[in-house]
């Protein structure tokens, strides 16, 4: 795999992100990159530590004349999001990222590029391991599987680090600077069902939804691209009707917080309604890419003959899932009144799968929002929608959202930092994704917090990329703001 990323300036975080891209880090797979960060401090000298969550914390005490400064925690996760293209052979187990430089960009081959957030590690890694940089004391907080659960932040202990002031770096807009973010939770959804034989003179036929963008659930919601989960039941909802059209498995989307690109089924449909099938499919394939030209241009819609599945789902649940499917909440629900701009609630259709072994339809929806109310009134909505269509629901993994602090000591001195040395004085925003901040916050609630980071497009999808020139500014501001520390 080629290193020319290594060679990117500044150097300092380039060669680090390209290490990590070296290293499998899907969620839940973090073993091989905590072992990398704990001995890499251990490697500079500095005391490292483990805690029983996968967290490791390395300390590092201040350059000479700092040590009045308050301390501060540099924090990013360690795991990434593992998607990629359908064609393409990538194991995020065992495989490396391939990289490329794009012009102006750094993206993946055919995957996630895990840019969200090995920047924010590559630089928390280059401050610890440098000989020359001025700073107060640093602790470098590197959390666990953040992607599907934020399971690091929830199980920090109390009382662990000594810092005053967190550093978040896991933001997606340079020049910008995050003082709150969405909480979340899940509904996880089961529909039962009985396998049932194939009626006589069916032809079996597999259906696919591929080709659409995808990305991050929170912070790409706005966009008003395809849900791959939405499209295929709509599909299925019509040909049902009309062509008695049988679902005998689906499989659509993979992860909670990805907006899903693709969808696969296995149906079966009488033999004499299978020209009409095929002509109706091309008809719905042509309306609902007209419907969404702008975002999803590259969307296909495929129906193709194979052999007979052994059993279908049962025509009533498939009935109440379609049904439960299409009427579902997806994308935005409402935008916020204080921060415009700003989606204050939305809901993420994530995973339908069929697991015929279990005979059960497992549907995972990631709903966020700034206002906890909000929050809960769209899973009360959820949990009406899935319980009228027979199936169990239970809201699951809620965390908390981080509530704007104006008068940050911190957030003042970054925006005058950043005023002096690049000429404006940096947005203040508010993110609709979920920051560990906010459940940080809550077992360090002394802390004062900041997020930022590196323009990043289209996280958690394989067009993700990152802006080379904005991690040089992404790190000249965070060499210059620990220079300016407040003492204690």
């Amino acid at each position: 795999m080629s290193n020319e990323i290594s060679k990117l300036s500044p150097v300092e975080i380039w060669e680090n992100f390209y290490e990590l891209t070296r290293i499998p880090r899907p969620s839940h797979h973090e073993e091989q990159v905590r072992k990398f960060i704990a001995d890499f401090g251990k490697g500079l000298g500095l005391e490292t530590i483990q805690d029983e969550a996968g967290n490791v914390i390395i300390r590092k005490p201040a350059t000479a004349g700092m040590e009045k400064r308050k301390g501060v925690i540099l924090q990013g996760h360690l795991d990434m999001v593992p998607q990629k293209n359908s064609d393409k052979d990538h194991d995020f187990a065992k495989d490396p990222i391939e990289t490329i430089i794009d012009g102006e960009w750094v993206r993946a081959n055919g995957t996630t590029l895990g840019s969200d957030n090995g920047i924010g590690v590559a630089a928390a890694m280059a401050v610890l391991a440098s000989k020359d940089l001025v700073h107060g004391p640093i602790e470098g907080l590197f959390t666990a599987t953040e992607e599907t659960g934020m399971d690091g932040a929830n199980n920090l202990k109390p009382g662990i680090l000594k810092g005053e002031i967190l550093i978040n770096m896991d933001s997606e807009d340079e020049g910008e600077l995050y003082v709150g973010c969405a909480g979340g939770e899940d509904a996880i959804v089961q529909f039962k069902f009985t396998e049932v034989p194939v009626p006589a003179e069916s032809i079996g036929f597999r259906l696919n939804v591929t080709g659409l963008k995808g990305g991050h659930s929170g912070l790409d919601i706005p966009l008003g691209r395809g849900n791959a989960n939405k499209i295929f039941f709509r599909l299925l909802k019509e040909t049902h009707k009309t062509c008695g059209v049988r679902l005998a498995s689906i499989n659509g989307g993979n992860l909670r917080n990805a907006i899903p690109r693709e969808a696969f089924g296995v149906v079966t449909v009488p033999y004499e309604k299978a020209d009409k099938l095929v002509g109706q499919i091309a008809g719905l394939t042509t309306i609902i890419k007209r419907e969404l030209s702008a975002t999803e241009p590259t969307l296909k819609i495929e129906l193709s003959k194979i052999e007979m599945p052994a059993t279908l789902i049962d025509e009533k649940t498939q009935i109440n899932l379609t049904h439960a499917i299409v009427a579902s909440p997806n994308g935005v629900i409402r935008m916020s009144d204080s921060m415009p701009g700003l989606v204050e609630t939305s809901t993420n259709l994530a995973i339908v799968k069929s697991d015929n072994a279990a005979k059960v339809v497992e549907v995972s929806c990631l709903m966020r929002s700034s206002v906890d109310t909000a929050r809960a009134e769209l899973g009360s909505r959820m949990d009406s929608v899935f319980t009228l269509a027979g199936a169990n629901i239970k809201l699951k993994g809620g965390y908390p959202g981080w509530k704007p602090n104006m008068d940050s000591p911190i957030l003042k001195t970054m925006q005058q930092v950043y005023n002096t040395k690049f000429g404006r004085i940096p947005e203040i925003k508010a993110i609709h994704a979920g920051l560990e901040c906010g459940i940080l916050g809550g077992t360090y609630p002394n802390w004062d917090m900041i997020s930022f980071g590196p323009t990043i497009r289209f996280p958690h999808s394989p067009d993700e990329k990152v802006n080379i020139e904005s991690v040089s500014k992404f790190w000249d501001f965070l060499v210059e703001t620990l220079k300016n520390i407040p003492a204690k």
